[in-house]
């Protein structure tokens, strides 16, 4: 008899909670917030992303205040969350593969274009067990770095041409 009412008292229970947006636990996984790097290539890159799992994409849009409410309209038939702020959030809990990404990433780019702001790139959040939650402290860039300030995060014996040279 223990078994059978551990087993219904497990089903009386509900099934187990799925992710949220603001679900403990929450750690970045992936970034993306190079132009011209493809999200496959980005996917590939990350090491802590567990394709089986689900995961809270964010995008992170320039966009100016008086449009925000109209994003926000225009994002949520789809599920998407607003969260205002310099820069704004869309946030959505999804699977993430290259082609959702991509198609993700092209739209939040012409949304934010189409109302006069700019779209800064993504990153996606998944639980990961045994570490901090660091939903808000994460980095995003307020410009666009040149290939010269790059070179030099990667090697720091290199060091960008003098200018005018």
């Amino acid at each position: 008899m223990g078994l059978l009412d551990a087993l219904r008292r497990r089903l009386a229970r509900g099934a187990v909670p799925t992710l949220a947006i603001d679900s403990p636990g929450l750690r970045v996984v992936v970034t993306a917030f190079d132009l011209v790097e493809a999200d496959s290539a980005v996917l590939a890159r990350s090491p802590e992303w567990d394709p089986a799992a689900d995961a809270v994409l964010r995008h992170h849009l320039e966009l100016p205040a008086d449009q925000v409410q109209r994003a926000r309209e225009l994002l949520a038939p789809d599920g998407w969350e607003l969260r205002e702020g310099s820069p704004a959030y869309a946030l959505r809990v999804q699977k993430l593969d290259v082609l959702g990404c991509a198609r993700e990433r092209s739209r939040m780019a012409g949304l934010a274009q189409r109302l006069g702001g700019d779209w800064i790139g993504w990153d996606a959040l998944q639980v990961c067990r045994g570490n901090a939650d660091n939903i808000v402290a994460t980095w995003h860039p307020t410009r666009r770095r040149t290939a010269d300030e790059r070179a030099t995060d990667q090697d720091p014996g290199v060091q960008p041409p003098p200018r005018g040279a």
